[in-house]
Protein backbone atom coordinates (compact mmCIF):
# COMPACT_ATOMS: atom_id res chain seq x y z
CA UNK A 1 0.00 0.00 0.00
CA UNK A 2 1.19 3.18 -1.29
CA UNK A 3 -0.04 4.84 2.38
CA UNK A 4 2.41 2.99 3.90
CA UNK A 5 5.25 4.66 2.85
CA UNK A 6 4.19 8.03 5.02
CA UNK A 7 3.36 5.89 7.81
CA UNK A 8 5.86 6.90 11.17
CA UNK A 9 4.38 4.92 13.88
CA UNK A 10 6.75 4.19 16.62
CA UNK A 11 9.44 6.99 15.30
CA UNK A 12 10.48 10.06 17.92
CA UNK A 13 10.67 13.47 15.78
CA UNK A 14 12.80 16.06 17.08
CA UNK A 15 11.48 19.29 15.49
CA UNK A 16 14.01 22.56 16.17
CA UNK A 17 11.58 26.02 15.95
CA UNK A 18 8.50 23.37 16.38
CA UNK A 19 6.42 26.23 18.05
CA UNK A 20 5.15 28.43 15.32
CA UNK A 21 5.46 28.47 11.25
CA UNK A 22 6.53 25.33 9.37
CA UNK A 23 7.96 23.72 12.32
CA UNK A 24 4.43 23.52 14.01
CA UNK A 25 3.27 22.22 10.80
CA UNK A 26 5.58 19.80 10.65
CA UNK A 27 5.25 18.33 14.18
CA UNK A 28 1.67 18.29 13.57
CA UNK A 29 2.12 16.39 10.88
CA UNK A 30 4.61 13.51 12.34
CA UNK A 31 2.22 13.06 14.97
CA UNK A 32 -0.80 12.60 12.82
CA UNK A 33 1.30 10.10 11.00
CA UNK A 34 1.94 8.28 14.27
CA UNK A 35 5.47 9.85 15.68
CA UNK A 36 5.85 10.79 19.16
CA UNK A 37 7.40 14.64 18.28
CA UNK A 38 10.25 16.41 20.42
CA UNK A 39 9.32 20.10 20.24
CA UNK A 40 12.16 22.35 20.84
CA UNK A 41 12.33 26.21 20.84
CA UNK A 42 13.56 29.45 23.06
CA UNK A 43 9.85 29.65 24.57
CA UNK A 44 8.73 26.75 26.56
CA UNK A 45 5.13 27.98 26.93
CA UNK A 46 5.05 28.09 23.42
CA UNK A 47 6.35 24.12 22.77
CA UNK A 48 4.09 23.19 25.68
CA UNK A 49 1.19 24.99 23.64
CA UNK A 50 2.23 22.81 20.58
CA UNK A 51 2.81 19.70 22.97
CA UNK A 52 -0.68 19.39 23.92
CA UNK A 53 -1.43 19.42 20.40
CA UNK A 54 -0.15 16.55 19.80
CA UNK A 55 -1.02 15.02 22.88
CA UNK A 56 -4.69 15.52 21.88
CA UNK A 57 -4.03 13.87 18.60
CA UNK A 58 -3.14 10.86 20.39
CA UNK A 59 0.99 10.87 20.53
CA UNK A 60 3.76 11.53 23.11
CA UNK A 61 5.04 14.96 22.93
CA UNK A 62 7.99 16.70 25.06
CA UNK A 63 8.60 19.98 24.95
CA UNK A 64 11.76 21.55 25.81
CA UNK A 65 12.89 25.27 26.24
CA UNK A 66 16.91 25.55 24.49
CA UNK A 67 18.89 28.21 22.85
CA UNK A 68 19.99 26.42 19.87
CA UNK A 69 22.69 28.52 19.31
CA UNK A 70 24.34 27.36 22.48
CA UNK A 71 26.86 24.72 21.29
CA UNK A 72 27.63 23.12 24.82
CA UNK A 73 23.43 23.15 24.97
CA UNK A 74 22.40 20.78 22.35
CA UNK A 75 24.04 17.54 23.78
CA UNK A 76 22.04 17.70 26.93
CA UNK A 77 18.98 18.65 24.96
CA UNK A 78 18.74 15.55 22.85
CA UNK A 79 19.78 13.49 25.85
CA UNK A 80 16.68 14.98 27.35
CA UNK A 81 14.59 14.04 24.86
CA UNK A 82 16.06 10.19 24.67
CA UNK A 83 15.16 9.70 27.70
CA UNK A 84 11.58 11.18 27.62
CA UNK A 85 10.66 9.89 24.42
CA UNK A 86 13.53 7.23 23.03
CA UNK A 87 15.80 7.48 20.43
CA UNK A 88 15.47 9.94 17.28
CA UNK A 89 15.12 8.87 14.44
CA UNK A 90 13.91 12.13 12.74
CA UNK A 91 15.83 15.18 13.16
CA UNK A 92 14.51 18.53 11.81
CA UNK A 93 17.07 21.43 11.95
CA UNK A 94 13.99 23.80 11.32
CA UNK A 95 15.03 27.12 14.00
CA UNK A 96 16.34 30.19 12.30
CA UNK A 97 16.56 33.75 12.15
CA UNK A 98 16.99 36.35 9.75
CA UNK A 99 17.19 39.97 11.38
CA UNK A 100 16.32 42.94 9.85
CA UNK A 101 19.15 45.68 9.66
CA UNK A 102 19.82 48.76 7.73
CA UNK A 103 22.23 48.63 5.07
CA UNK A 104 25.42 44.91 5.13
CA UNK A 105 28.09 48.03 7.00
CA UNK A 106 26.18 48.53 9.71
CA UNK A 107 25.60 44.67 10.36
CA UNK A 108 27.29 44.02 13.80
CA UNK A 109 29.42 40.75 14.73
CA UNK A 110 27.37 40.30 17.35
CA UNK A 111 23.80 40.32 14.51
CA UNK A 112 26.07 38.61 12.19
CA UNK A 113 27.33 35.46 15.17
CA UNK A 114 23.68 35.26 15.99
CA UNK A 115 22.43 34.57 12.67
CA UNK A 116 25.48 32.10 11.36
CA UNK A 117 25.09 30.73 14.77
CA UNK A 118 21.43 29.20 14.89
CA UNK A 119 21.34 28.75 10.63
CA UNK A 120 24.10 27.07 10.56
CA UNK A 121 26.31 25.91 13.39
CA UNK A 122 23.32 24.41 15.60
CA UNK A 123 22.45 21.81 12.35
CA UNK A 124 26.14 21.49 11.94
CA UNK A 125 26.21 20.23 15.99
CA UNK A 126 22.92 18.45 16.02
CA UNK A 127 23.61 16.79 13.38
CA UNK A 128 26.98 15.67 14.71
CA UNK A 129 25.57 14.98 18.04
CA UNK A 130 22.38 12.69 16.11
CA UNK A 131 23.87 11.33 12.67
CA UNK A 132 26.08 8.71 14.99
CA UNK A 133 23.61 7.69 17.49
CA UNK A 134 21.21 7.13 14.36
CA UNK A 135 23.50 5.68 12.33
CA UNK A 136 24.29 3.19 15.71
CA UNK A 137 20.44 2.19 16.49
CA UNK A 138 20.10 1.18 12.67
CA UNK A 139 18.65 4.24 10.74
CA UNK A 140 17.45 7.71 10.63
CA UNK A 141 16.64 10.64 8.60
CA UNK A 142 17.54 14.18 9.03
CA UNK A 143 15.69 17.19 7.35
CA UNK A 144 17.45 20.57 7.19
CA UNK A 145 15.16 23.99 6.69
CA UNK A 146 17.04 25.77 3.83
CA UNK A 147 16.28 29.24 1.75
CA UNK A 148 16.11 29.90 -1.26
CA UNK A 149 17.83 33.00 0.01
CA UNK A 150 20.72 30.71 -0.20
CA UNK A 151 20.86 30.66 -4.34
CA UNK A 152 19.20 34.55 -5.09
CA UNK A 153 20.41 37.57 -3.86
CA UNK A 154 18.09 39.18 -1.00
CA UNK A 155 18.51 42.18 0.08
CA UNK A 156 18.52 42.51 4.42
CA UNK A 157 19.10 39.09 4.68
CA UNK A 158 22.75 38.27 3.26
CA UNK A 159 24.04 36.75 6.44
CA UNK A 160 21.27 34.71 6.75
CA UNK A 161 22.01 33.50 2.80
CA UNK A 162 25.31 32.44 3.28
CA UNK A 163 24.44 30.76 6.27
CA UNK A 164 21.97 28.50 4.48
CA UNK A 165 24.26 28.39 1.62
CA UNK A 166 26.44 26.41 4.02
CA UNK A 167 23.33 24.41 5.05
CA UNK A 168 22.64 22.77 1.83
CA UNK A 169 26.46 21.96 1.15
CA UNK A 170 26.13 20.55 5.14
CA UNK A 171 23.22 18.51 4.02
CA UNK A 172 25.26 16.85 1.06
CA UNK A 173 28.31 15.98 3.03
CA UNK A 174 26.36 14.54 6.44
CA UNK A 175 24.61 12.36 4.12
CA UNK A 176 27.96 10.59 2.88
CA UNK A 177 29.51 10.81 6.48
CA UNK A 178 26.96 8.89 8.18
CA UNK A 179 25.47 6.90 5.63
CA UNK A 180 24.09 4.31 4.23
CA UNK A 181 21.65 4.00 7.33
CA UNK A 182 21.21 7.57 7.99
CA UNK A 183 19.59 9.78 5.28
CA UNK A 184 20.07 13.63 5.41
CA UNK A 185 18.15 16.10 2.93
CA UNK A 186 16.96 19.95 3.19
CA UNK A 187 13.71 21.37 2.05
CA UNK A 188 15.14 24.90 0.38
CA UNK A 189 11.89 26.98 1.30
CA UNK A 190 10.82 29.79 -0.42
CA UNK A 191 8.70 32.89 1.08
CA UNK A 192 5.64 30.99 3.07
CA UNK A 193 3.63 33.09 5.08
CA UNK A 194 4.08 32.77 7.99
CA UNK A 195 4.21 35.05 11.79
CA UNK A 196 7.35 36.20 10.47
CA UNK A 197 5.69 37.57 6.76
CA UNK A 198 3.98 40.17 9.04
CA UNK A 199 6.90 41.83 8.83
CA UNK A 200 7.52 42.10 4.98
CA UNK A 201 6.46 45.09 3.08
CA UNK A 202 3.33 43.14 1.19
CA UNK A 203 2.88 45.83 -1.81
CA UNK A 204 6.59 45.04 -2.45
CA UNK A 205 6.35 41.02 -1.97
CA UNK A 206 3.21 40.90 -4.66
CA UNK A 207 5.32 42.62 -7.10
CA UNK A 208 7.63 40.32 -6.63
CA UNK A 209 5.48 37.47 -6.58
CA UNK A 210 4.32 38.26 -10.08
CA UNK A 211 7.38 36.73 -11.51
CA UNK A 212 6.60 33.43 -9.61
CA UNK A 213 5.14 31.11 -11.27
CA UNK A 214 2.40 30.44 -8.68
CA UNK A 215 1.95 34.37 -7.98
CA UNK A 216 1.87 33.72 -4.29
CA UNK A 217 3.84 32.84 -0.99
CA UNK A 218 3.02 29.40 0.71
CA UNK A 219 1.04 28.66 3.27
CA UNK A 220 3.03 26.96 6.28
CA UNK A 221 0.86 23.70 5.98
CA UNK A 222 1.88 23.30 2.17
CA UNK A 223 5.54 22.64 3.33
CA UNK A 224 4.43 19.10 4.58
CA UNK A 225 4.20 16.62 1.73
CA UNK A 226 7.99 17.71 1.20
CA UNK A 227 8.22 17.44 5.04
CA UNK A 228 6.61 13.63 4.78
CA UNK A 229 8.16 12.36 2.28
CA UNK A 230 11.86 13.03 3.70
CA UNK A 231 10.92 11.87 7.19
CA UNK A 232 9.40 8.13 5.61
CA UNK A 233 10.26 5.57 3.73
CA UNK A 234 8.76 7.07 0.41
CA UNK A 235 12.16 8.70 0.02
CA UNK A 236 13.85 5.30 0.67
CA UNK A 237 16.40 6.30 -2.03
CA UNK A 238 16.92 9.43 -1.74
CA UNK A 239 19.43 11.77 0.51
CA UNK A 240 22.02 14.60 0.09
CA UNK A 241 19.03 16.44 -1.90
CA UNK A 242 18.52 19.76 -1.95
CA UNK A 243 14.60 20.12 -2.95
CA UNK A 244 13.03 23.50 -3.26
CA UNK A 245 9.77 24.33 -1.92
CA UNK A 246 9.17 27.91 -3.39
CA UNK A 247 6.07 28.37 -5.79
CA UNK A 248 8.65 28.39 -8.82
CA UNK A 249 10.34 31.35 -6.93
CA UNK A 250 13.72 30.10 -8.29
CA UNK A 251 12.60 30.21 -11.92
CA UNK A 252 11.14 33.64 -12.16
CA UNK A 253 13.07 36.49 -13.79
Amino acid sequence: MTSDLFDLTGRVALVTGGSRGLGRQMALAFAQRGADVAIVSRKLDACESVAKEIEELGRRAFPYACHLGNWDDLEPMVDAVNAALGQVDILVNNAGMSPLYPSLHEVSEALFDKVVGLNLKAPFRLMAVLGPRMANAGGGTIINISSTASQTASPGSQPYGAAKAGLNMLTQAFAHAYGPTVRVNCIMAGPFLTDISKAWDMDIFSERAERMALRRGGQPEEVVGAALYFASSASSFTTGSVLAVDGGWLGGD
